[in-house]
């Protein structure tokens, strides 16, 4: 019988079978033997190579064979959450249901797994060192040197053991991000070996995803990037049970063979990941590779076997549509589509509900301030998402894209500021306000219809303080929003400051523009239509962190319904525009 060998944190120990010398000496173990087994996700070689994807649908493949299983992503950045960050640079900022505002991953595990996370799945450096220091200057460490290990490293294990032990989860898989070799990382890193020793081999696995390039010129997969992402690992501790490789194409026999020879991984746990059509088929491929043997067989779960049939007609539901919708996505991130991401991926699922495929146009809105006459781009396209987005630049491209839409009768979605810009062009063109503004943008405006909320007027600091997190929401009837939903009430995620001044509400409704749904005891305005018009709505709350594969959000349906209905009909329509 063969024997794993690993290097423990003991210098001049050699550990048999995954044990460690506190194990061996009888100490019993911090967690319980019976809980939560855990998978580290690690990455080498280069960021962007779809790591949260490949998390995701490992999760999804273990939630296919019966396991209860969840996600936790941690980035080591020094911010206390993704929340104050600019989407170009980092991407989106993914609301929870409880207001955690966090890494876009955690949107990509939502989906894949069909379940709500929490605030608590996502943990950066900011908030371990914070929580440390609080401790520290409270006296709990009294007369001790406050260190990174053990003290930042006992803490980021506590908080993984906590998720995976509070909800009871099977198996709980922890993304850490960047890649393998950056200095931010190190504390987690250390934490996920020291949690090895802890827990024992059968209650964890050390996953790592890497990049395998082809070099055209060459004409083969390159696997040395690979071997030496995998020799910094192990340089600090970690040797990967298995082995993720990511490529534009499958990865041949004879490369697999190498790279489990020069990083110490059998051959069969070394599983290719070539670029799919759709991220959705990613499952499918990585069952088809058989990665859920090596999984399953070191996690000493047995007899189980993958439902996965169900899944893969959802996934294949994305490709092969002979109906392709063109989008036009008007906003100010339109550099960097995972400033969207949430949206794009909303779209689709919509989309493929409807047995289509949609195609995203990115527009800058500040284009539409240099040149009027560039709104015209927008009549090629089926349908107009207006997203979200903070502070004056671009605004008012984006308002002249609300009154485009309005007047031109083409089908609209406006999300949370485009909610706000919506209101805005409305009160200019249909109500004659012609310096209606928000009082974001313009805090002199004479006619504010987009306004502070109240309990904001006090707020001093920037993160975490803005309406955030899921509230209901209760529609009205007669309206486009009932016959989307068709129930009294939803869940809508917030991530705002301000909102609909009520105080023109009556004027607005008289003038044709419709507010169907509210929340807070009627204090919020959540979704607007526009009477008479083929597709006009816009919402406040966030439709699109709702949305699944399996389950596409029901407004984002209509708009894709509407979207279609001007595809068939040849983009002409006529519509009678409030006056």
């Amino acid at each position: 019988m063969r024997r794993r060998i690993l290097i423990s944190a003991y210098p001049s120990k050699i550990v048999p079978n995954g044990t460690s010398p506190r194990e061996n000496s009888g100490k019993k173990s911090p967690s319980n033997r019976r809980g939560t087994k855990y998978i580290f996700v690690t990455g080498g070689v280069m960021s962007g190579l779809g790591k949260g994807v490949t998390t995701a649908s490992v999760a999804k493949l273990l939630q296919l064979t019966g396991l209860r299983v969840s996600c936790m992503k941690i980035d080591p950045y020094l911010n206390f959450d993704a929340g104050t960050m600019n989407p170009i640079t980092h991407g989106e900022v993914f609301v929870t249901d409880d207001g955690g505002e966090t890494d876009m991953d955690l949107g990509t595990y939502e989906r894949f797994l069909n379940q709500n996370l929490a605030r608590e799945n996502n943990i950066t450096t900011g908030q371990i060192y914070r929580t440390v220091v609080e401790e520290e200057r409270r006296g709990r460490f009294l007369g001790k040197c406050v260190q990174i290990i053990p003290h930042i490293t006992d803490e980021i294990k506590k908080r993984i053991r906590e998720v995976g032990e509070r909800s009871k989860f099977d198996v709980l898989l922890v993304e850490c991000g960047g890649t393998v070799g950056d200095i931010e990382s190190l504390p987690f890193l250390e934490a996920f070996r020291q949690m090895r020793l802890e827990e024992g081999v059968q209650n964890t696995l050390f996953l790592h995803v890497t990049l395998a390039p082809q070099i055209e010129v060459v004409g083969e997969m390159k696997t040395k990037p690979t071997q030496h992402s995998v020799q910094e690992l192990r340089r600090i501790g970690i040797q990967p049970d298995v082995i993720v490789a990511r490529g534009t194409k499958p990865l041949p026999k004879e490369s697999k063979q190498k790279i489990a020879l020069f990083t110490s991984v059998p051959p069969q746990s070394v599983v290719s990941n070539p670029d799919v059509d759709s991220i959705y088929l990613v499952p499918q491929t990585l069952y088809q590779e058989g990665l859920l043997s090596p999984v399953l067989g070191q996690l000493g779960i047995r007899g189980r076997k993958c439902e996965i049939a169900k899944w893969n007609r959802v996934a294949e539901s994305f490709v092969g549509s002979k109906r392709t919708l063109k989008i036009a996505m008007v906003g100010k991130y339109a550099s960097l589509a995972d400033s969207y991401v949430s949206v794009n991926q909303a779209l689709s699922h919509a989309a493929a509900g409807n047995g289509s495929a949609v195609e995203i146009r990115w527009i800058e809105a500040e284009e539409f301030e240099v040149s009027e006459k560039k709104l015209s781009i927008l009549d090629s396209s089926h349908g107009i998402v207006l997203p979200q987005g903070y502070g004056r630049r671009g605004t008012e491209g984006k308002i002249r894209t609300a009154e485009h839409a309005r007047e031109k009768g083409l089908p609209f979605l406006g999300l949370c500021f485009g909610f706000q810009l919506a209101v805005v062009s409305f009160a200019r063109t249909v109500l004659r306000l012609s310096k209606a503004n928000s009082t974001e943008i313009d805090p002199e405006t004479p006619d504010p219809v987009i306004d502070l909320l109240p309990e904001q007027r006090t707020v001093s600091e920037m993160g975490g303080t803005m309406r955030l997190g899921g509230h209901d929401v209760y529609i009205e009837r007669p309206s486009k929003a009932w016959d989307a939903y068709r129930r009294r009430i939803v869940r809508g995620r917030h991530r705002h400051r301000f909102e609909l001044n009520q105080s023109y509400l009556a004027e607005f409704e008289r003038k044709g523009l419709h507010f169907s749904a509210f929340s807070d005891s009627s204090r919020r305005a959540e979704i607007l239509e526009v009477k008479g018009h083929p597709f006009y709505m816009a919402t406040q709350y966030h439709p699109e962190y709702a949305s699944r594969p399996e389950q596409p959000e029901p407004i984002f349906l209509a708009f894709v319904t509407a979207c279609l209905e001007r595809m068939e009909r040849g983009g002409k329509r006529e519509v009678e525009v409030p006056a």
